[in-house]
């Protein structure tokens, strides 16, 4: 999200994300004409792994089922995104819960 979202207190950290954001931008440029497709994702929310609720159990109950990411939901997107015809590709995409806040 720093990427694209700026936040008080973040600004290193977007930074960063934001050279990550140029970076993919540039290479998507560079190797698309071989037909190498690079995207720049955004994974805005907390993944819904088992560590999840074993250092934040009231975070994670708090959230409820839909507000945390299944990891296969983030591999069905993947996997779309790799699938995806070449006259029609996706350059930027940000997956979040429906109850993320923005």
């Amino acid at each position: 999200t720093a990427s694209v979202k700026q936040s008080a207190g973040f600004s290193a950290f977007a930074a960063a994300k934001h050279g990550l954001r140029a970076l993919a931008g540039s290479l998507a440029r560079e190797v698309g004409p071989q037909g190498i497709h690079v995207a720049h994702l955004i994974i805005d929310g907390i993944i819904d792994v088992p560590r999840v609720h074993e250092q934040m159990p009231e975070m994670a109950a708090a959230r409820g089922e839909q507000g945390l990411i299944k990891p296969e939901h983030i591999a069905e997107t993947l996997l779309w995104l790799h699938r995806q015809p070449k006259d029609a590709w996706t350059f930027e995409l940000d997956l979040r819960p429906a109850n993320e806040p923005w």
